[in-house]
């Protein structure tokens, strides 16, 4: 992953994440990349200082150390963690933000329809697509949950998933 620091037209500053340099290219020509405070399309990189790291041979005893006990407390086999947004609102004005909440709530509606007509397959998601995909089980909507890494495989083998955007409580997770 890398992080830029993008600035809009209207001069709002704010950090972006990719994967490359090139995905951060191809999703600006595609116009995918906006500002969260405005909604403008027209974005671009700003000046940033790099983050030089110490060379390794340099390192003090103290982050050796640290280093040490930060891999020792990590969970084991974990995926890295994307970033969270600062707020579930970007900062708008009054008339757009009330339209965008509208927005929001219609498509939480539609959402909750659409899960109304699909089947909570758990953490059997991957398996369950793979089946449907390979003819293997019965042509029918499912939703469940799958790692970033599962989600990747997926894609890669040709089957369409989509992420489920407005959060709701898997029905095994409901007291």
């Amino acid at each position: 992953m890398i992080v830029f620091d993008l600035n809009c037209l209207n001069g709002h500053r704010f950090e972006a994440w990719f994967r490359s340099s090139s995905d951060f290219t191809e999703q600006q020509a595609r116009n995918l990349v906006t500002c969260p405070q405005c909604g403008i399309e027209k974005v671009e990189k700003a000046p940033m200082a790099p983050a030089v790291p110490v060379k390794g041979n340099r390192a003090t005893h103290k982050d050796v150390e640290q280093r040490s006990r930060d891999a020792e407390s990590a969970p084991k086999d974990s995926e890295p963690s994307l970033p969270v947004a600062k707020s579930a609102v970007p900062n708008l004005p009054p008339e757009v933000k009330q339209k965008f909440e509208a927005a929001v709530r219609q498509f939480a509606k539609a959402q909750s329809e659409v899960l109304k007509k699909s089947e909570w397959v758990g953490d059997k998601f991957a398996d369950a697509s793979r089946k449907i995909h390979y003819g293997e089980a019965s042509d029918k909507p499912i939703h469940g949950k799958a790692t970033a890494k599962e989600a990747r495989e997926l894609l890669e083998e040709g089957i369409s998933i989509a992420p489920i955007i407005v959060p709701f409580a898997p029905p095994d997770e409901v007291n």
